[in-house]
């Protein structure tokens, strides 16, 4: 797949289903509570989406064959999961943190954007991480301008991440976004120099996502072959905005 360069129109087009992300996104945070399932999250993202006349983009997906569809239309990835969590009975408990990675399709265009969200009062461990996490986000997407390349924003994130002791999620990337939910570019959070490094040209469109762990960057998949948890045990965040590339400043298209 070759990268896509979109034009005015179609980033507004982007936008329209980031604006659905971003009004969903807000919904569910708020929503976060001791004694709510992750189904009930779920609940929540499926009656708001139908609300919109949108739908979602990780319901039913399926990355490679012999991987079942995934049931839901959030991930929901509690403390030590990372990204894939499925939604289901687990009832979120103080002192706990989901990430809920959300995504939605408006006529015909994806947007995708994730959040971390304390249950009730946390550690300060974890509200550091949190807050690095965030930052991190925030260091990416200031590198995301035309005549710069992926490998900025790879390294504004991991300098930032290592720097305050924590671990960068290396199996797992940002990526392209537009008609599909993955498009290249491939965006790293760590600079491989066997990966590719592509320059960064207005009309892009990316998700920048860090997946930042307390502990060792290692990972592994459960038995439901969906989600990914901290290999450690130690918790993990995550967050994600898409940016569109222009001539200026970056565009955030799933920000408030």
């Amino acid at each position: 797949m070759a990268i896509a360069y979109r034009s005015k129109t179609e980033i507004e087009s982007i936008r329209r289903a980031g604006r659905v992300v971003r009004e969903i996104l807000t919904i569910l945070r708020d929503a976060v509570r001791p004694g709510i399932t992750t189904a009930e999250l779920d609940a929540i993202a499926r009656r708001e989406l139908a609300a919109r006349n949108a739908t979602s983009n990780f319901l039913n997906y399926s990355p490679r064959r012999g991987i079942k569809p995934f049931p839901g239309v959030i991930c929901s990835s509690v403390d030590e999961e990372i990204v894939h969590g499925i939604p289901g009975k687990r009832v979120l408990k103080a002192g706990e943190i989901i990430a809920i990675d959300f995504g939605a399709i408006v006529d015909g265009w994806h947007g995708d954007s994730a959040i971390t969200v304390p249950v009730g009062a946390i550690s300060p461990e974890k509200q550091r991480l949190l807050d690095v996490t965030q930052e991190a986000l925030r260091r990416g997407i200031a590198q995301a301008r035309a005549g710069n390349r992926v490998f900025d924003i790879s390294r504004a994130i991991q300098e930032y991440v290592e720097g305050e002791g924590f671990s960068l999620v290396r199996q797992y990337a940002g990526h392209g976004i537009g008609r599909e939910l993955h498009e290249d570019p491939w965006v790293p959070n760590y600079v491989d120099p066997r990966q590719p490094n592509p320059l960064l040209r207005a009309g892009m469109v990316i998700c920048i996502e860090p997946m930042v762990n307390i502990g060792r960057p290692e990972t592994r998949e459960l038995a439901d072959r969906w989600t990914v948890v901290t290999a450690d045990g130690q918790p993990s965040a995550h967050f994600e905005h898409t940016v569109a590339i222009t001539q200026g400043e970056p565009d955030v298209l799933t920000a408030d």
